[in-house]
């Protein structure tokens, strides 16, 4: 049984504090990886620890199981919390995430959809990126541009 869903038992709907690792997996065109899920929304592969897991597996066990892909040499862009992370989603859970926010071009297999989680995959420019995607994620993804952008000068 996932961790969250242990604890959920016991504390019902009440706020809990959830960890958990998104990928930040750039192609060749410097295009990043998101996935349409089922609720319309685009975000990047990741999901929730499980015990036990370091921030680092559960970002490697989280995109393979969601996209098929095997990732390596994952970068640490940053660790994301606070009250701006809180979240009471539709059935009227609540809880306040943290997230490691990773970023890799380091990708190999063929990517394989698990459609019990999303609808599509598809890379998008960091330009041009879509307009359902949640203010978390978007922050995510412009803190990675902010930092490509001061590495680079």
């Amino acid at each position: 049984m996932e961790y969250y869903k242990y604890l959920r038992q016991y504390v019902g709907h009440k706020p809990i504090i959830l960890p958990g690792s998104v990928v930040i997996i750039l192609n060749e065109q410097n295009e990043v990886l998101m996935q349409k899920r089922h609720d319309g929304y685009w975000g990047l592969p990741g999901g929730l620890m499980d015990l036990g897991e370091s921030f680092e597996e559960v970002a490697k066990r989280e995109v393979f199981e969601e996209t098929g892909l095997v990732i390596e040499n994952l970068k640490l862009l940053n660790v994301f919390s606070g009250s701006e992370y809180y979240l009471r989603v539709p059935n009227g859970d609540e809880l306040y995430s943290v997230t490691a926010v990773y970023y890799t071009r380091d990708v190999s297999g063929e990517m394989k959809i698990d459609y019990s989680e999303s609808e599509k995959m598809q890379y998008f420019s960091m330009n041009n990126l879509p307009n359902e995607l949640t203010d978390e994620y978007r922050r995510f993804i412009e803190q990675y541009i902010d930092f490509e952008k001061k590495n680079l000068s």
